[in-house]
């Protein structure tokens, strides 16, 4: 089973496009967008278990030069 995610993140002022493209090259992200309101970036990301989330999230996405807050909020099925 594959576990998803929305991963909302806040760039410096005028990197949000720069970001998103930088991120949609990461293996496990299935979509990157800049978008308006209190996030700059929108990301749909999936991986095997919480734990490769956790380390695509920690390890890949916030390495991202013009970070400089994430929120990840994992998806669920109900």
């Amino acid at each position: 089973m594959v576990v998803q995610a929305y991963i909302l993140i806040q760039t410096e002022v005028g990197k949000a496009a720069e970001v998103a493209r930088q991120i949609s090259d990461i293996d496990g992200v299935t979509l990157a967008e800049d978008v308006t309101g209190p996030y700059d970036v929108i990301v749909r990301a999936e991986a095997g278990n919480v734990d490769d989330l956790g380390q695509l999230v920690v390890a890949r996405v916030q390495a991202v030069d013009g970070i400089t807050r994430t929120l990840t909020c994992p998806v669920v099925h109900i």
